[in-house]
Parts: structure tokens; sequence; C-alpha cells
């Protein structure tokens, strides 16, 4: 005996160039039918929350799936999966597509390479998948928007439930991010680590999709446009502030991946700011408590 309810939508071509567009959303529980073997065009989040079951990819090996998981199903990989019949499984299920897949998955959201996926807690995700179907209601006008913007969440929170993710972040990243205004070399971060510069890539590349080097950049940049925002602060003393000791270099560097030097990147924050500059430089780890206005 199961229980199934299931929804299907087709987005239009002008909401593909969202980037991530929702086919599907289901849920079903109990000693669910089989599923395949078949092939799809576009990308599957399964969510087990409860009971145990089986996956079966292209190689032919059988892997166990147990609650709390996720099974991975991406376009062009065959597969074949399904509940034990004597326990069942409750199962959330979301179908999608679009051009930011290839994004998710060059970041590491997306796992083509690894279909099941211990989870620590599925419950952020069951609920990122019931706002899917809440906005299933007939006569949303708002439908296709809302799906696709809760597939972005979905994907978030698959990443962070990972049974082999820590709830606090990821030490490597946080340590990096706290010296990363030193003039150390990715050997030297590597070093405080005891890794080596290619196990530390590593970490970096599966816990934030970028290189160490990339990481550390976007952690600078984004500091220095903090200090440019809120502070007079003289481009030069910014630049010593997020470890660059030639202000030419920083500002050249921070033009080209910004997009705009950090003069002009001032003026139009500037102008923005209520208030005008602070007086105080911004502390990220303790942003201030806004009192509430008496009316």
């Amino acid at each position: 005996m199961y229980h199934t309810w299931m929804r299907y939508f087709t987005p239009s071509p002008v909401h593909h160039r969202l980037g991530l567009v929702c086919l599907g959303v289901g849920l079903q529980h109990g000693a669910l039918p089989t599923v395949g073997p078949r092939t799809l065009d576009h990308h599957v989040a399964v969510v087990v929350s409860a009971g145990a079951g089986w996956y079966r990819g292209a190689d032919g090996r059988r892997t166990a799936v147990t609650a709390p998981a996720l099974i991975w199903l991406t376009p062009g990989t065959p597969h074949h999966y399904g509940a034990d019949p004597g326990t069942g499984w409750d199962e959330a299920f979301v179908d999608f597509s679009g051009p930011a897949t290839a994004t998710y998955t060059e970041l590491g959201y997306i796992e083509p390479d690894r279909p099941v996926v211990p989870l620590s807690d599925a419950a952020p995700a069951r609920a990122a998948i019931a706002r899917i179907a809440r906005a299933a209601r007939p006569g949303n006008p708002l439908l296709e928007v809302e799906t696709g913007a809760v597939v972005h969440e979905l994907l978030v929170a698959l990443r962070r439930a990972r049974a082999d993710t820590n709830a606090d972040g990821d030490p490597v990243l946080a340590a990096l991010a706290r010296d990363a205004f030193q003039p150390l070399s990715v050997a030297e971060h590597a070093a405080r680590h005891g890794m080596t510069p290619a196990e530390l890539r590593t970490a970096v590349r599966r816990a934030a999709g970028c290189s160490p080097k990339d990481y550390l950049l976007t952690v600078r940049l984004g500091r220095a446009k903090e200090l440019l925002a809120a502070t007079e602060l003289p481009v030069s003393a910014v630049a010593r502030r997020v470890g660059y000791d030639d202000p030419a270099y920083f500002s050249r560097l921070f033009t080209r991946r910004v997009g705009t030097a950090p003069i002009r990147f001032r003026e139009q924050q500037g102008r923005s700011v209520p208030g005008g500059w602070s007086h105080r430089v911004p502390d990220p780890e303790h942003p201030p408590t806004i009192p509430p206005r008496s009316v």
C-alpha cells in the first residue's frame, strides 16, 4: 500500500532564462513501486526522509539507501531504484532544469558522480519542497517564478544537510577567512593546517567550489567593499587592511574583478548609504543592532 501526490509544470522559454525552473514536485510514502530502469533529460532530487531501499546506476552496482538520504537523478544517466517492500519509505521529489544546473554542478551542489548522498537532516529540504507543493495551487500567477526560486533554496538546503558537512561551517574555510588578510601564500596557508597545497585545493574546491586563491580573493574584496562603502579610509589604507601593500596593484585587481575602480565604487555606494560615512570601521563579525523607532 502506498500514497502519492504529484504535480508537473511546463515553464516557458522566458522562465528558463531565469536559470532554474521547476518541472514537477511530488510527495509519496509507503511501499512505492520500483522506478526504472530509465533515463531522464533533466535533474531530479529525491529526498528520502524515512525508511530504506536501494539504488542502481549505470554501472549496475546496487547501493543501499537509508533515510535520511538524497538520490540525485541527472540527465542522461540510467538509473533504477526502489523502496524496501517490507518497510517502504517516505519520499519527496523535485524535477528541475535550466542553465544554472551546470554552475551548481561545477560548484559541487549537484553531484552526478555521487548519486546517493547521506543527509544529517532531511527536514530543511522537505520544508523547501513543501513550499513548492503549496505554490502548485491552481491559478497561482507566480507559479513558475516562485517554484524556480525555491529550487535554488532547495539546492542550498541539500548542500548544507550533507552528513559529511559540519553544521557550524567548514573549519578550513573559516580559518582561511580569518587569515585572508595576512600576506600568506597558498602553500603557507596549507602548512598552517598540516596539509599539502594539493590537499588544501581539494578541500576548498569541495567546500566552496573554487580554488583557495579565488576564495581568499573573494574574502579580501568583500572586506574592501565594506571599508570603501562605510568609511572614509583612503584607498591605500583599505588596500593595506585587506592584505595588499601596493595600492596600485589593489586598484587594478579590484577594477578587474569588480568591474569598477575603488574610488568609483565608493562614490556609488556613498550616495546610497543613509547618513553618509560612519566614524567606526564596520565589524563583520558583529553587525550593529538597530533599535526600533518610536512611533
